[in-house]
């Protein structure tokens, strides 16, 4: 998975998503604005925050700006991964006035749902503070969307779970009720570290601690703990450390932000939680708008 750091629009597909969103929402083209606004019409804006949060997405959204119109000027004034204030300044833009409102709404559903992403993940974050625990997102994204938010991830100072499907292997639940058998967690194991690649690590989940037991002693690399309370979760991190100290554990399942101090405490190494994807809230941020005169 790519660092936080600026990625390429080749690798991150930001080409291919920015120009599906902008055909979505201009389509045949802005017919309010260029039935009202004259073509040689130029005009400025500012980006601002109306909530705290941690932005991400701003070179994204420069790439919409730029995508509309190459003689719109952007300048960011903040940088991805930046705790920002409500009513920070977060670009200053210029240009053809047309194409800046053509831009805007792409541009802003873009950058806010990322930097709500984000901002989410640092809450997150914050709530393992003294613990080992780390937040780590799941596969639950937005069709289209995943690199960008598993980056936001990334800037709201969580880590990244696998990719995709290719990335690791993962037995869930319902592989397991597929296996069959009285053994499923050990069989399935088994059966992937006959054939999976030797530098590949395999992740079982498990929904009770017999189940533990049998992951531990088949040597899955990670064991995910499937809902379960915060009390079999601190027998799980106990048997675990004294049967396979180097076996990470995750816990899964009903993970909301209330419940982070107590799980993280159980001694868990991860935290998966499919709410920093699929339940942010977006950021509130606007464009504010003025003509040149």
């Amino acid at each position: 998975m790519p660092s936080p750091s600026e990625l390429p629009a080749a690798t991150s597909g930001w080409r291919d998503l920015i120009g599906l969103a902008l055909a979505e929402d201009v389509g045949n083209g802005d017919i309010t604005t260029l039935s009202t606004v004259p073509a040689e019409v130029t005009a400025t804006g500012v980006l601002l925050a109306k909530e705290a949060g941690v932005l991400s997405g701003i070179d994204v959204t420069e790439a919409v700006f730029a995508t509309v119109d190459s003689d719109i000027d952007f300048g960011a004034t903040c940088a991805n991964g930046e705790r920002i204030d409500a009513g920070a300044t977060i670009a200053r833009l210029s240009g053809p006035a047309r194409s800046l409102l053509t831009a805007e709404r792409t541009a802003l559903n873009i950058l806010q749902r990322l930097s709500g992403v984000a901002t989410v993940t640092a809450r997150y974050v914050a709530a393992t503070e003294g613990t080992r625990a780390k937040i780590v997102d799941t596969r639950k994204t937005t069709p289209g969307m995943r690199m960008l938010e598993k980056r936001a991830v990334l800037h709201g100072g969580g880590a990244n779970h696998r990719f995709g499907l290719a990335d690791g292997v993962l037995i869930k639940d319902n592989h397991l009720a597929a296996i069959g058998g009285d053994h499923p967690v050990r069989d399935a194991i088994r059966s992937a570290r006959a054939l999976a690649p030797h530098t590949m690590k395999i992740e079982v989940e498990v929904t009770t601690l017999d189940e533990l037991d049998e992951a531990l002693a088949t040597g899955a690399d990670i064991v995910m703990l499937d809902n379960m309370d915060t009390d079999k979760m601190t027998d799980a991190v106990q048997r675990r450390d004294r049967v396979s100290p180097g076996v990470l554990l995750e816990a899964s399942g009903g993970i909301t932000l209330a419940r982070i101090p107590e799980i993280a405490a159980t001694g868990v190494d991860l935290i998966s939680a499919g709410a920093l994807t699929h339940s942010a809230t977006a950021l509130d941020i606007s464009l504010d708008f003025a003509l040149n005169r």
